[in-house]
């Protein structure tokens, strides 16, 4: 019988009986018959992954990415505002820059240099510098401007603003930084793969910080800096007591504000010629403006002060008459007149307009001492002492009006009657800022209204009005009067004359006091002196003069103080009566 061979389906049929007899050698096979697929779908799903979160879920930044790879943006700063004074003279300026980066280090080009780089295609980078056109005359008012820092860039007020942007860092600059910043433009540019630009694709125009307009004379800060030259610490501050703008703000020592702003080669002009020079000086303190954020006894400027209060109080009225002993004693302690004490003489009986034109200390003495330490210190208060005033820039400190509870929780000490007699001429623990002098002068000056300090046109602001009773505002304006006159304490402004033609004379205010073919005009004025001793007798006292003019219709108040100057009349006096010369011949 012929075989016809196995068939097909018993083969398979033996092939699956063998592979079930063959147990673990068949499974591994198909294992292994099945991991390239298991292997392949896991890379694909690990690829669509990623795929999918660089093109959905990061899509945007790649883009950006990819964009800047063959984009490149060039800031376009803003020029920062302009500061001008209230009559339209520029304080500061902006003037291009122009630098390259040298291996790393930028190395500045005058504006020739420049072009002739250009010329060569050198890429040649510019900004915009802020320059302080009047350097150390000005320099805390208007403040400085340096980078922004890496800290101020993520701060929200900052969110707007590159690293190479500059910001205000003191005074003005500082104060109106919203206002004075503008904002940054930007140019777009196609660039290859080397970095070179094939064409321009955008321009974004800068838009121009905003300009602002002070109440600063630079006429009259210029006087004070000048009349301060040979001072080596002290405070100008000068105000129009009709709505207590700010007409110059001057301390000293001063600094040339461009250093902080200029390369490292730039050499400042007066004491301090590099940054460091300014920073490192803790004992005078460059930094500080004296004429807001210094504190000093007041001496007898204060004696206005103490003068209100004890007519309020009704410890004196205008017919009460004191005796001047030249000393007055209590206990082992002794209290004198600084008539007696210099030149051992007496100013006899005299009342409250004599005491202010005298400044006699032992009439204030007892005044203080009838009207009490609380009600002295109450009306320090309503006069603006004791806290901020609120100028616009920062820096400003209240001071220290004390009372018995102050002297008890701060020093453990009870409070003493020789503590009213030194309060009441504005010494021991009184501490006032130049600041607070000239507006409590402002006071008396304009009738009995207290306003805000200010530095920008068109914030006049009344802090309060008619808290004083005329006959009482008008016996300090008479003793101020008398003051700057002859038998007064302010020699310097005996017979106070100018030489202008276009002064009125009135008869008033303006007398004429013409001496040949000069016109000459006599001006009357309002003042006091002080001289606040400080330390032992080895230290000088603090000399201060607070003056306003014309008496009868006061558009100016101007106040000095020159730290461990002297006696007020002798060292204050002639500055504040250089101040107002300049004042009254540019009128």
């Amino acid at each position: 019988m012929k075989k016809v061979g196995i068939a097909f389906g018993d083969f398979v049929t033996e092939e699956r009986m063998n592979r079930r007899r063959g147990g673990g050698s068949g499974a591994i096979g198909e294992i292994l018959g099945v991991f390239p697929l298991f292997v392949l779908g896991i890379a694909f799903s690990f690829l669509f992954a990623r795929l999918f979160y660089i093109q959905i879920i990061r899509g945007d930044y790649y883009k950006k990415l990819s964009d800047s790879n063959r984009t490149l943006t060039k800031i376009l700063p803003a020029p920062r505002g302009i500061i001008f004074d209230h009559t339209g003279k520029k304080l500061v300026s902006n003037s291009p820059a122009f630098f390259i980066l040298d291996k790393g280090v930028v190395k500045n080009l005058d504006e020739n240099e420049a072009l002739s780089r250009l010329s060569l295609g050198v890429p040649v980078e510019n900004e915009i510098k802020r320059e302080y056109l009047y350097k150390d005359a000005a320099a805390h008012v208007l403040g400085y401007v340096g980078k922004v820092s890496s800290e101020e860039v993520n701060l929200p007020a900052f969110e707007d603003y590159e690293t190479t942007d500059d910001a205000g860092k003191t005074g003005l600059e500082k104060e109106y930084e919203t206002v004075l910043h503008g904002k940054n433009g930007r140019e777009l540019f196609e660039v290859d793969s080397k970095g070179k630009i094939v064409k321009k694709l955008g321009r974004q125009d800068p838009t121009d910080g905003k300009n602002i307009t002070t109440t600063l004379d630079l006429t009259i800060q210029l006087a004070a800096y000048n009349a301060m030259k040979n001072v080596k610490k002290g405070a100008v501050v000068v105000s129009d007591p009709r709505d207590g703008g700010i007409r110059a703000l001057f301390s000293k020592p001063s600094f040339d504000p461009n250093i902080f702003i200029r390369s490292k080669n730039y050499e400042g002009i007066g004491d301090y010629k590099t940054r460091e020079s300014i920073l490192l000086d803790s004992e005078n303190n460059p930094l500080l403006n004296r004429a807001i954020g210094g504190v000093y006894p007041p001496g007898s400027t204060f004696k206005l002060v103490t003068a209100i209060a004890s007519l309020e109080k009704g410890a004196i009225n205008p017919s009460t008459k004191i005796t001047d002993t030249g000393i007055l004693k209590v206990g082992d302690f002794s209290f004198g007149n600084w008539y007696f004490l210099q030149y051992g003489k007496t100013d006899g009986e005299i009342d409250i307009v004599g005491a202010i034109k005298r400044s006699n200390d032992i009439f204030f003495y007892k005044a203080a001492e009838g009207a009490g330490v609380d009600f002295i210190s109450s009306w320090a208060k309503n006069l603006g002492l004791g806290e901020r005033l609120g100028i616009d820039l920062q820096g400003e400190v209240a001071g220290t009006v004390p009372t018995p509870e102050w002297k008890e929780k701060t020093l453990g000490e009870q409070w003493y009657l020789g503590d009213t007699y030194n309060y009441g001429i504005g010494q021991g623990y009184l501490l006032t800022t130049p600041l607070q002098v000239n507006f409590w002068t402002s006071v008396f000056a304009n009738d009995g209204t207290l306003y805000r300090p200010h530095l920008i046109d068109g914030k006049k602001e009344t802090i309060k009005k008619n808290f004083l009773k005329k006959e009482y505002v008008d016996l300090v304006r008479e003793g101020m009067r008398q003051s700057c006159d002859a038998g007064g304490v302010a020699w310097p402004f005996f017979q106070f004359k100018v030489e202008n033609s276009k002064l009125k004379v009135d008869g008033i205010d303006y007398v004429d006091a013409s001496s040949g073919s000069a016109k000459m005009v006599q001006i009357k004025l309002g003042c006091k002196t002080g001289t606040a001793e400080i330390g032992g007798k080895e230290t000088k006292p603090h000399a201060w003069i607070t003056v306003f003019a014309p008496f009868y219709h006061p558009e100016v108040v101007v106040t000095v103080l020159v730290e461990n100057g002297g006696e007020g009349s002798s060292f204050a006096g002639p500055i504040a009566k250089e101040i107002l010369t300049k004042y009254f011949e540019a009128k």
